[in-house]
């Protein structure tokens, strides 16, 4: 098995020259591969590990990793920069993983039942657990960096107020946010544009986060929240947004979604999609789709536009943010490993088992360096994109008002 992993090791060097690395065997060996001073090391702790990613793909490294048999020193977004290539090199995928990976996705599937597991399975982990490395809004989607140094709230913020002004909102217009996590995107429209807000989400946490916000910040009058799926959406709003939900509906229900879009915004109302996507229709990373979205699909940007199109709404303005992306997986990491021992004693309460909070945060450093990689160098993008209900031509031409103070 050594002699079986050396060789997939060294054609993977051979693959990235500019990544040297050593691993450590479980007999305690250590090897060297490629030239100059190693990026990282990864330890082999067992042969049965080994043995189990030649077969097993992604899925199977991931869950390995997760309960320390593989451990990786030094830059872990380096060594996971690799992975492509390591696809190329590892061997097939075994029977067994193909087997388990289909189950995955099968139980998984987008229904309503089934989207509202998905979605408490990855936001139900506990408040407390979020609001170690997230800014004080709660605000788990992508910032926006208008000057390279923000501080990660800051640039939360400068995204709310760069969405506000996309959609030109107005005081006393309505809005509805489908997704609305912690409230953040709501409670900045309302405080600062005096808008009346809506949210929808499938979290009993954010939900009960939200209730409570609203009352001690006293605006009863200005935010709603109701614990339902945006299918049950009902009413009429002036604009429309939805940030880093879309990821959530699924390859088949994103025409659904969109109709739901259609029905609550008003004719020529106009709305904003920020979400994830990649440049190519391929299905979801199998340890992700297993460990940490459940359901989820990142979908092509023509595939979006096509779908809202179908829906009879007009794309007008799409930007990519991927780079911010990037920047604020690098502020979640930072904060997340400078605090690991309050995130650990938090999980440790929560999950009642102290072994369990170790594993679940493996899990989460591979999911959090994984994700700022496939945005820094693979095929992640952030899209923001602009819609009409319908053609409106009372919009301005330039893109002026989105920047000018």
């Amino acid at each position: 098995m050594k002699k079986a992993i050396d060789k997939v090791l060294r054609k993977l060097s051979g693959r990235c020259p500019q990544t040297p690395f050593a691993a450590e065997f479980w007999d305690g060996g250590v090897k060297h591969y490629g030239q100059g001073f190693g990026k990282f090391k990864i330890v082999f702790r067992s042969e049965a590990a080994v043995k189990k990613i030649l077969r097993g793909g992604s899925l199977v490294f991931g869950e390995e990793f997760a309960v320390g048999n593989i451990e990786v020193s030094g830059d872990l977004q380096a060594m996971l920069g690799m992975y492509d290539q390591w696809q190329n090199v590892g061997g097939r995928i075994g029977f067994r993983a193909t087997v388990r990976i289909l189950w995955n996705q099968m139980i998984s599937r987008h229904t309503i039942a089934g989207a509202k597991s998905n979605v408490r399975r990855h936001y139900d982990i506990g408040d407390r657990f979020y609001s170690i490395w997230l800014d004080p809004a709660m605000t788990y989607s992508c910032a926006y960096f208008k000057n390279e140094g923000d501080p990660l709230e800051t640039a939360q913020n400068n995204k709310y107020e760069h969405i506000c002004r996309k959609l030109r909102l107005k005081e006393g217009e309505s809005l509805v946010d489908i997704g609305c996590g912690w409230g953040g995107m709501m409670f900045f429209a309302a405080k600062k544009y005096g808008a009346k807000c809506v949210g929808y989400t499938l979290s009993k946490n954010q939900y009960e986060h939200i209730q409570r916000k609203i009352k001690s910040e006293g605006l009863e009058s200005l935010v709603e929240v109701r614990l339902e799926d945006y299918c049950k959406a009902q009413g009429l709003f002036d604009k429309f947004v939805s940030i880093g939900m879309f990821e959530h509906v699924g390859k088949r229900y994103q025409k659904k979604f969109f109709d739901v879009a259609k029905k609550i915004l008003k004719p020529r109302g106009i709305g904003l999609l920020h979400t994830i996507g990649n440049d190519l229709d391929k299905p979801t990373d199998p340890w992700i789709e297993r460990y940490i979205f459940p359901g989820g699909y990142i979908p092509p940007l023509g595939m979006t536009v096509e779908s809202m199109a179908k829906a009879g709404m007009v794309y007008y303005d799409i930007e990519d943010l991927r780079v911010h992306y990037a920047k604020t997986l690098d502020a979640w990491i930072a904060n997340f490993e400078n605090n690991l021992d309050r995130i650990k004693d938090v999980l440790a309460a929560d999950l009642k088992d102290r072994k369990k909070a170790e594993n679940f945060i493996r899990m989460w450093r591979l999911y959090l360096n994984g994700s700022a990689v496939s945005f820094k160098n693979g095929g992640n993008r952030l899209y923001q994109i602009l819609f009409t209900n319908g053609v409106n031509n009372n919009l301005p031409l330039t893109r002026d008002y989105m920047y000018s103070v």
